[in-house]
C-alpha cells in the first residue's frame, strides 16, 4: 500500500504555511466546517469508484450535524473511525486520501488539529487545492470578522 505523500507542489508551502497560521485564529466549529467542505470538495473522487460505500460521506455529515448540536462528539468520533476503516478497506490512493480527509474532517469535531489533516489529505488528491483551501478559509474568516493581517 503507498503512502500518502504530504510535500507540497513547489510554491504552496507558503500557502500551506499561511493555513497553518489562519487555523490558529478560527473558531472550533469554523474548522469543522472547513474541514468538511475540503473533504467534500474531493468526496466525488471516491463515490465515483466505491459508490456503495457511504462511510465518508456519513462523516462529513456528521461532522456538520455535530456544528448544529445535533450530534455528539462520541456519534461524530464512530464515524470518523467508520471512514477511515474505508480507507484500510481500498488499495486505490485517492479514494483512499478522500476516506482519510473525510474521517479527519469528522474527527476535527473532537479534536480542532484534525481539520489541518483532513486538508492535507485532500490536497494530495487535486492539483492547486491548497489555494482553494485557503480561499475558502479566508472566507470563512471574514464571515467571523477575524483580523488576518
Amino acid at each position: 500500500m503507498k503512502k500518502v505523500n504530504f510535500v507540497d507542489k513547489k510554491g504552496e508551502e507558503d500557502i500551506k504555511n499561511a493555513i497553518t497560521e489562519l487555523t490558529s485564529k478560527i473558531d472550533h466549529r469554523t474548522l469543522v466546517i472547513w474541514a468538511t467542505d475540503c473533504a467534500e470538495h474531493i468526496l466525488s473522487y471516491f463515490e465515483e469508484k466505491y459508490p456503495k460505500d457511504d462511510r465518508p460521506r456519513k462523516a462529513i455529515e456528521a461532522g456538520r450535524a455535530w456544528v448544529h448540536g445535533k450530534l455528539s462528539v462520541g456519534e461524530v468520533r464512530t464515524t470518523a473511525f467508520a471512514a477511515h476503516a474505508a480507507a484500510r478497506d481500498i488499495e486505490e490512493c485517492d479514494a483512499r486520501a478522500v476516506a482519510r480527509a473525510a474521517g479527519h474532517a469528522a474527527a476535527t469535531a473532537h479534536v480542532a488539529g484534525h481539520a489541518i489533516h483532513a486538508a492535507n489529505y485532500a490536497a494530495t488528491v487535486i492539483a492547486d487545492e491548497r489555494i482553494w483551501q485557503y480561499q475558502h478559509l479566508l472566507d470563512l474568516a471574514k464571515k467571523q470578522k477575524i483580523t488576518i493581517y
